[in-house]
């Protein structure tokens, strides 16, 4: 059985690697995001998430990403767009059984065509699942 600490059972962001002073820029919000996992995010960078309107670089980008929202391989495009080299997308996409799942297939397509390196897929929240893209060298 693998330990998680207290700080994980409590806020759902804090395996997710983020730190303070990160400036994170979301993409893709609507009434259906994981409300608990952003609030925990911004426990932890100890500011608020900036909005696609953000016209500066973000050292990561939450994408999230429905089945019905169009072409994944054009949103991540946009979604690097916005980051800084050595910057991390996180592709929140629902679980699978919900309404808009993403094949992993599909992940891994688009992460390949757009030259990010995807990691594992994990649960983020109750309805979503996340996974972390990298882009550029750190």
């Amino acid at each position: 059985m693998v330990s998680t600490s207290k700080d994980e059972r409590i806020n759902p962001a804090a395996r997710l690697g983020f730190e303070p002073g990160q400036v994170v820029q979301e993409i893709g919000y609507d009434d259906d995001v994981d409300q608990d996992l952003r609030e925990g995010i911004e426990s932890l960078i100890g500011q608020d998430v900036v909005g696609e309107d953000y016209d500066n670089v973000a050292d990561v980008v939450l994408l999230w990403f429905r089945g019905d929202d169009g072409d994944l391989t054009d949103a991540l495009v946009d979604a690097i767009g916005q980051l800084g080299d050595g910057g991390t997308i996180w592709l929140l996409t629902p679980k699978d059984g919900r309404d808009g799942y993403v094949e992993p297939s599909e992940i891994n397509d688009g992460a390949q065509i757009t030259g990010l390196s995807p990691a594992k897929s994990v649960s983020v929240g109750k309805d979503w699942s996340g996974t972390r893209l990298k882009y550029g060298k750190r």
